[in-house]
C-alpha cells in the first residue's frame, strides 16, 4: 500500500519536474528559420570591394561574440520573467478555454439539438406536403425538342 503511495507522488512530481534536453533546446524546430541568423547573412563584401582582412575578421568575431553576449545577458536579465509572463498567459488561456469555451460551445450545441429538432419538425410538417404536391403537378409535364429545318 504504502509503495503504491509512493510510486503515485512519483509520477505526480514528474509531470512537473521532466527532463530537459540542455543540448538540443529547439527539439520541435519552431525557431529554425526565424531567428538564425549569421555574419554572412548580415554583412557581405561584393567582389572588388574588400576591406582590409584584418578588419573583416575583427568585424565577424565582434559581431559573433556580440550577438552571443548579448542575448545571454538579455536572457539572464528578462527570460524568468518573461517565462513568468508567458507561462501567466498560456494558463490563463487554458482557464478560459477548459472553464468558459467548451462549456459554452457544448451548451449552445446541447440547445441548438433541440432547436433544430423543432425547425426540422416544422419543415417536415408544413413544406413536405407542399413540395409533393408542386412535384404531382409538375411530374406530368413533358419537353420535347424539334430541330427545324
Amino acid at each position: 500500500m504504502a509503495e503504491e503511495h509512493s510510486e503515485e507522488r512519483i509520477i505526480i512530481k514528474d509531470l512537473h519536474t521532466k527532463e530537459i534536453d540542455l543540448v538540443n533546446r529547439d527539439p520541435k524546430h519552431i525557431n529554425e528559420d526565424v531567428v538564425k541568423v549569421d555574419f554572412e547573412d548580415v554583412i557581405a563584401e561584393p567582389v572588388g570591394t574588400y576591406s582590409f582582412d584584418g578588419v573583416w575578421k575583427t568585424s565577424y568575431t565582434t559581431f559573433t561574440v556580440s550577438k552571443y553576449w548579448c542575448y545571454r545577458l538579455l536572457s539572464a536579465l528578462l527570460g524568468v520573467p518573461l517565462a513568468v509572463l508567458w507561462g501567466f498567459l498560456f494558463a490563463l488561456i487554458s482557464f478560459c478555454h477548459i472553464w468558459a469555451v467548451v462549456p459554452c460551445i457544448k451548451s449552445y450545441l446541447i440547445e441548438i439539438q433541440c432547436v433544430s429538432r423543432i425547425y426540422s419538425l416544422c419543415i417536415h410538417t408544413f413544406c413536405d406536403p407542399l413540395f409533393e404536391a408542386l412535384a404531382k403537378i409538375c411530374s406530368n409535364i413533358r419537353v420535347a425538342v424539334r430541330k427545324e429545318i
